[in-house]
């Protein structure tokens, strides 16, 4: 929504202004279709040539996320704590084998069950239950899972980055995309020379046109993108550092309630719920 808002406001500011202080958007808008064909295909084929498919397949689902609010609100990081909570106590009471049939099979888990939200992202059970099995096997250390857990939290943040990445070259290419096209329109007007003064200077203003797409598709639209489409991916591996937190709390002997209070110090202010709220949580759960 926001992200619609700061278009309209970049949009309606930039040309309101232009047309209050006299200009005339005729030529731009006369202009636009040819210049943006011209900057649009070049800026589609040098994507497709400069990204492998994956790649390109996260860029547009990274993009479809950027039109969408945050899923990581105080709510469900209170309900993940929570998740791990009940898992570490059951453990704690019952021994570590008792939390075997969870891991193996979370869809079948009651305790999964109880946490809809969180249970159902395919991405953080899988998390949680593949270092749940290594504690469960007990062949592997704090030390040795907390470097995996590195590893794979590092892998994830390399993943998810590729799409921003992608759009920021996308970004810094189109100025240049929009400079190839306004070449191309002074072009085209110095085969016009014989034609009379207010022509050749409607044709230059034209050909500016795609200098000035290029620009404000860049800073307007592409970087301001990419940027938001970083911090949501920055949430997403704060979510991963809680999950990590929490279990190499309880590998080290401490209790599922003091575990899960290293997980919430670790969340960000905004959503970090309180002591209270999270433990008024789980003790209703």
């Amino acid at each position: 929504m926001f992200v619609i808002i700061g278009w309209v406001v970049t949009l309606g500011l930039l040309f309101g202004l232009f047309i209050a202080h006299g200009g005339n958007v005729g030529p731009i808008l006369k202009a636009l279709p040819w210049e943006m064909g011209m900057i649009g295909g070049a800026t589609v084929g040098a994507f497709l040539v400069n990204n492998q498919m994956k790649v390109i397949k996260a860029t547009m689902k990274g993009l479809g996320a950027c039109f969408k609010g945050s899923k990581y609100s105080k709510a469900r990081y209170m309900e993940l704590l929570a998740l791990l909570f009940d898992i570490l106590q059951k453990a704690r009471k019952e021994g570590l084998m008792a939390i075997e049939k969870d891991v193996e099979e979370p869809e079948q888990s009651e305790i999964f069950k109880k946490y809809p939200t969180v249970g159902s992202d395919h991405h953080v059970v899988e998390f949680i239950t593949d270092y749940l099995r290594m504690m469960v096997s007990g062949n592997l250390n704090a030390h040795e899972i907390e470097s995996i857990m590195d590893s794979e939290i590092e892998t994830h943040h390399h993943e998810e980055h590729a799409a921003v990445s992608a759009i920021q070259r996308v970004a810094g290419g189109l100025p240049a995309f929009g400079i190839v096209a306004a070449v191309l329109g002074v072009i085209k007007t110095m085969g016009s020379v014989g034609q009379p003064p207010a022509v050749l200077g409607g044709m230059i203003g034209s050909a500016l046109v795609g200098t000035f797409l290029g620009i404000l598709l860049a800073y307007a639209f592409a970087e301001p993108l990419a940027g938001l489409l970083e911090q949501k991916n920055e949430e997403a591996g704060k979510e991963l550092q809680c999950i990590k937190t929490v279990l190499l709390a309880s590998m080290q002997g401490y209790n599922p309630s003091t575990a899960i209070e290293f997980g919430r110090k670790v969340l960000y202010s905004t959503e970090r719920p309180t002591f209270g709220e999270l433990e008024a949580h789980v003790k209703k759960k």
